[in-house]
């Protein structure tokens, strides 16, 4: 039996962030992105939502010997839901395929209050320019839904804990994505739960809240 894979359409697409194997880029068809936010974590974060006839890009990595506990507990916040009929890819055989998810009822609009870090964003266009391009950055762009939601500039001290460093061709690129959504960014957060809350993911368990990671 084949290992299975996982569908990455944010953090996860940013290689810098895991160690999971045969990573390349795929297509889910029948998904979009969106930024949500959920009781389970301080801030908005990504998740695929159903849209019948949108298609976005991501990345596909093996989870050797089908072992889900790191990548369950990564994404904590999220349903593992089986994706691989959905899924288009160039391996060369048929293998299960999972995509992460914040359940429906459980997704919330981000906030000034629990907002999107930009070290998060940070990570993702990283990610989505080093394996798609600029072309990729702007179909990612117009594929996700939410921009209207508050970004919290925590460059300075990142609070994601993946956060990683980037060039200054890239910084400039989220900044110019930020203008082109006319993003709100925020310097600070009014009553955040953020500061109050870990900012490493190991250890956490389903009723902790902390930036984690998403996928």
């Amino acid at each position: 039996m084949p290992a299975p894979y996982f569908f990455g359409y944010g953090s996860l697409v940013n290689t810098r962030t895991h160690d999971y194997r045969q990573a390349r880029p795929a297509r889910l068809r029948g998904w979009r992105r969106a930024w949500v936010h959920t009781d389970l974590r301080p801030v908005a974060f990504l998740s695929a939502v159903p849209c019948e006839h949108s298609v976005i890009d991501g990345l596909i990595a093996e989870v050797p010997g089908a072992d889900w506990a790191a990548l369950d507990e990564r994404e904590f916040a999220y349903d593992r839901l089986p994706a691989q009929g959905a899924v288009d890819h160039d391996l060369p055989t048929q293998t299960d395929i999972a995509v992460y998810a914040v359940p429906a009822h459980s997704q919330q609009a981000a906030s000034h209050r629990h907002p999107i870090l930009l070290s998060y964003l940070d990570v993702v266009i990283q990610g989505y320019h080093q394996v798609f391009g600029r072309e990729g950055v702007a179909d990612f762009v117009t594929t996700t839904d939410g921009w209207d939601a508050p970004i919290l500039n925590d460059r300075p001290a990142p609070q994601y804990p993946r956060h990683q460093a980037l060039s200054p061709q890239e910084t400039a690129l989220v900044d110019r994505i930020l203008a082109d959504v006319n993003a709100t960014v925020v310097e600070n957060v009014v009553d955040s739960v953020i500061d109050a809350a870990p900012t490493a993911d190991a250890g956490a368990g389903a009723g902790t809240t902390h930036p984690g990671s998403a996928a």
